[in-house]
């Protein structure tokens, strides 16, 4: 039987969205402004024989605290991969980082929770 486990971070940060067509829309996203963020990254699998999970959550923990430290309070623009920093995008980055670790990684969200914004990314 497969199982799914979830962990996920919050972090602070800055972007905008440098969109010829946002900026002659006038949208107010193509100035700096920044959010309050939520990531969860899951991970599948059969829970092992003699560990009984899935993947350690200690290992999940920090490599998502790695992504932390890389997106926390910063100009998310100035991040290599994320110069468009769309949710889509963050969503794409993050399971980059992730997917070697976790070669399980079935899915990543990142979400703006004060605006009701989120992208979820399923990987096959």
């Amino acid at each position: 039987m497969a199982m799914r486990i979830t962990k996920s971070i919050q972090f602070d940060a800055a972007h905008f969205i440098d969109a010829p067509e946002a900026a002659a829309a006038g949208r107010p996203y193509a100035r700096m402004h920044g959010h309050s963020f939520t990531l969860e990254a899951s991970v599948a699998g059969e829970p092992g024989e003699t560990t009984g999970w899935v993947a350690d959550f200690a290992d999940l923990e920090a490599a998502l605290g790695a992504l932390r430290d890389t997106l926390d309070h910063t100009l998310l623009n100035e991040i290599d991969g994320l110069e468009r920093p769309t949710l889509e995008n963050l969503c794409r980055w993050a399971a980059g980082r992730l997917r070697t670790q976790f070669p399980g990684l079935v899915q990543v969200r990142v979400a703006r929770p004060s605006i009701g914004e989120a992208c979820v990314f399923d990987i096959d």
